[in-house]
């Protein structure tokens, strides 16, 4: 049981407020695009049509995070209270190899580096998309509106514009010398050669029309149309991989989430070539043992044991979590309890442990996430991205589009679990997640942020059900990450608290953020449901109470 007193030892404030609401919630890492899902709702659309009309103005209001060209997960539950996972991420090309990049590094962090970072910038990185077909799939399949009204917010602003957003203008900045290498990004993004200011107009009139096409003809417009014959030619003229036959081949999967139990709860998430919901399992298992709400959060305890858990999920992930169609994933064993025990019992509390992999069997940072419910019961977990900031930094002619650069989250050294091989899904530390209590949801939630995703979303759960905060304190919380070299801590983490940890072996870097902006919303017994976006995007909660008059009611002088 946890221990009844609430002790802290990282003292913070949260920066925003929460939204409540009955009858419907969006969060999104974007203000618009909270408000685009939030009008489907009020047009009498689920949760699914909200979350895929907040996801096509993401790729207007957040487009160096998100895109038609890039990939990613939806955790979906129905009103009927079953789960399923559509995974449409990007997959390598058929013309891709093991050995296509001239890797440079084998050290822990520096893995994926290539010579001239081919799998970083330009057309060598793109992956073949998956994100328009699944977004297109889960409309079709569990939405009640037609494509062609989902996709009208997003059209007006990409035809309008919006404001830049300080967030936004700052990672034009941060990226602003591989965005000038593209013509297209250049003329968008760093007018007369420098980054769009806060308060400046962004139009896009471009990518208006191609969203227009696709309201028209559908994922086909990208699959087997002109959106595609525009991307596999810049693909054939670039030095790229992907080819029309690609495109057309391309399918999504629906997938059985994991299950795992902590302390009470049902956690939920997905299946590989997801880490989450494997290693989320695993690592809750471990900290199972011990009363991490006693020993306080931020206290030296609590961050040496969850320092230690990730890094034994992570030396497990390296050899045994990849696409199941190409390697066999030990799932059963990975989130089996006694397996956890004999992982727990190597831990040491007084000295940082070096991890081999218990058993035989790195991505860029910039993804957004959707969390979105609706008053039926319907709610949706999506984390989707072009993988770096700005993909691959291509903009394909004519389109507006943004292509991914997925091919980074492959090994690029031959002969390994995630090593690159044609038609292989890409691996990801993706996580919408939900969380319940008997039959009931209790918590979705979910975030950007690459290798640093899924750890921060298991920090979320422990906030909430060991820690018992807040949902605005849990997405907020200061957060650590490792994956078995340095540990970062953010800057919230108490000095006196990365002194003792320093003195127990591990290696300290202070970040001022790790991971991105995460949204949740928790469900309560009465109905109603509250939203929270934390500080590290512009995520935005939007509610939706009141409704329709009373049955009968008129109006009358």
């Amino acid at each position: 049981m946890n221990a009844p007193a609430i002790r802290r030892v990282a003292e913070f404030a949260c920066e925003k407020r929460p939204a409540s609401g009955s009858r419907g919630m969006v969060v999104t890492n974007h203000p618009l695009a909270s408000a685009a899902g939030s009008q489907m709702l009020l047009a009498g659309g689920n949760a699914i049509d909200a979350a895929v009309a907040a996801l096509f103005a993401l790729t207007v209001a957040e487009p160096m995070m998100v895109g038609v060209l890039g990939g990613g997960l939806s955790h979906i539950r129905l009103a009927d209270g079953s789960h399923r996972i559509i995974d449409n991420l990007s997959t390598a090309p058929g013309r891709a190899a093991p050995d296509m990049y001239d890797c440079l590094s084998d050290e822990i962090g520096k893995q994926r580096d290539t010579r001239d970072r081919e799998n970083v910038v330009g057309a060598k990185a793109v992956a073949v998309p998956g994100a328009l077909k699944g977004w297109c799939e889960a409309l079709e399949r569990f939405g009640s509106l037609p494509l062609a009204d989902v996709l009208q917010p997003a059209i007006a602003l990409a035809a309008r514009g919006f404001t830049v957003t300080p967030y936004l203008s700052n990672c034009i900045g941060d990226n602003a010398a591989d965005l000038a290498r593209d013509p297209g990004l250049a003329a968008m993004l760093l007018p007369g050669g420098t980054p769009l200011k806060p308060g400046a107009k962004l139009v896009q009139g471009a990518y208006a029309e191609s969203l227009r096409l696709i309201a028209q003809q559908g994922p086909g417009a990208l699959y087997d149309g002109a959106l595609g014959t525009a991307l596999s030619g810049y693909m054939a003229t670039h030095g790229g991989l992907i080819g029309q036959d690609d495109l057309a081949g391309y399918r999504t999967e629906t997938r059985e989430p994991i299950r795992g139990s902590y302390r009470g709860y049902e956690i939920v998430g997905p299946p590989p070539p997801s880490s989450s919901g494997v290693h989320i399992a695993q690592m809750l298992n471990i900290l199972e043992g011990y009363e991490i709400g006693a020993l306080g959060f931020g206290s030296p305890d609590a961050v040496h044991l969850l320092t230690e858990a990730l890094k034994i999920a992570f030396a497990d992930r390296a050899v045994a979590t990849a696409d199941p169609a190409f390697v066999k994933v030990p799932v059963e064993k990975l989130i089996d309890k006694r397996y956890a025990a004999e992982r727990r019992a190597l831990i040491e509390m007084n000295r940082a442990r070096s991890w081999a992999a218990g058993l035989s069997g790195g991505e860029s940072a910039d993804t957004t996430h959707v969390t979105v419910a609706d008053a039926d019961g319907n709610v949706v977990s999506a984390t989707q991205t072009i993988n770096g900031l700005f993909g691959a930094c291509v903009q394909i002619p004519g389109t507006g589009m943004i292509a991914n650069n997925y091919m980074f989250n492959f090994d690029p050294h031959p002969g390994r679990a995630l090593s690159i091989a044609p038609g292989k899904r890409v691996f990801t530390s993706m996580a919408p997640m939900m969380v319940l209590k008997g039959d009931r949801i209790r918590y979705a939630l979910g975030l950007p942020g690459a290798l640093r995703i899924f750890p921060s979303a298991l920090q979320a759960i422990v906030n909430l059900i060991d820690h018992r905060m807040s949902l605005q304190e849990a997405v907020e919380a200061p957060r650590v990450w490792t994956e078995g070299g340095v540990l970062e801590l953010e800057e919230a983490i108490p000095e006196a608290v990365a002194r003792e940890l320093a003195s127990r072996g591990h290696r300290i870097v202070r970040s001022p953020r790790i991971a991105g902006g995460m949204n949740a919303i928790s469900f309560d017994e009465d109905g109603s449901m509250t939203g929270a976006a934390c500080w590290r995007a512009d995520g935005t909660p939007v509610a939706i109470s009141g409704g329709l008059a009373r049955a009968g009611a008129r109006f009358s002088i």
